[in-house]
């Protein structure tokens, strides 16, 4: 069982870093496997709208997005974090995102997603709905804690003073733990929900 961790923050040794490590700490207490990588610092551009994806497979622009794809695939959840600006989250991971979950075209049902966002003071929350969109439109359950997933500083050590922050996280790890295992266990003895496809409304009638 493994996670896949998105750091969204420029700032790779930043608050958000710090969060996502309590998360993984606790998920490998859990026995399970994570991995992690920085986008935040990374060039990545927004989707283009193109649709060659639905022909080639994969986004036409390869960079990141094609190296984390497989990596989704195989994952049994992922994490994204961000830091928040202007009460949103980073541009960089919101580009990656789109073209991510956009141009990848494997079943992501029961997939778990969790975000983790970063603020020094608000905008935590309209980041936190902004990327959990991602996953429930994907048929992902979203993994939630004790609290909004969230700590507060504006540089790595004022999140050590962030107690109820850290609790936070290490209580996502361990409740996402426990539902990638119980959905596993799900899968083997009832299989994946049936998933109804082919009704696409648009409204070509003009009505």
């Amino acid at each position: 069982m493994k996670i896949l961790i998105l750091n969204g923050s420029p700032n790779i040794k930043g608050c958000t870093a710090r969060a996502l490590k309590e998360v993984a700490d606790t998920l490998k207490n859990e026995g399970i496997e994570t991995e992690t990588i920085d986008v935040g610092n990374k060039d990545i551009r927004g989707c283009i709208s193109c649709n060659s994806c639905t022909k080639k497979g994969k986004c036409v622009f390869d960079d990141l997005v094609n190296e984390i794809a497989p990596k989704f695939e195989k994952a049994d959840g992922i994490i994204v974090g961000t830091p928040v600006y202007y009460a949103g989250s980073n541009g960089t991971i919101i580009s990656l995102l789109d073209r991510l979950f956009y141009s990848t075209h494997f079943d992501k049902t029961m997939k778990v997603g969790a975000a983790v966002i970063s603020s020094r003071r608000a905008g935590s929350t309209s980041a936190f709905d902004e990327i959990n969109k991602y996953f429930t439109i994907s048929n992902m359950p979203i993994v939630s804690s004790s609290y909004w997933n969230e700590v507060h500083g504006f540089v790595a050590d004022d999140v050590e003073k962030d107690l109820e922050g850290l609790q936070t996280m290490r209580n996502l790890g361990r409740n996402m733990a426990f539902m990638i295992k119980a959905i596993n266990l799900g899968k083997e003895k009832y299989g994946l929900p049936k998933n109804e496809r082919g009704m696409f409304t648009s409204f070509n009638d003009g009505l």
